[in-house]
């Protein structure tokens, strides 16, 4: 991985050097490709989020046994994205 990291990082700044100077930031492409990272990087984020950090503690004894603990557990997980997407909007 590091090996990985340490290669294709110059390829990325070369390539990010060698198109600054054609890059117009409000074409029609560039707002396309901007809002397709952009969004494959939320989703992957959401991912992680959900299905790797809180599925090992929805999934816990302490959890399974408590109906109430549940419920109040599903309630935080959707008032966090819900105030997360209420700050997306002055992002």
């Amino acid at each position: 991985m590091v090996f990985f990291f340490s290669v294709t990082t110059p390829f990325g700044i070369a390539i990010g050097i060698a198109l600054s100077n054609s890059y117009r930031e409000n074409s029609p492409t560039a707002l396309i490709t901007i809002g397709i990272l952009n969004g494959s990087s939320a989703g992957l984020l959401i991912y992680m989020a959900l299905v790797d950090l809180l599925s090992a503690d929805f999934m816990g004894p302490k959890l399974q046994a408590s109906v109430k603990l549940q419920i109040k557990s599903y309630a935080a997980v959707l008032l966090g994205a819900g105030g997360m997407s209420l700050m997306a909007v002055w992002a």
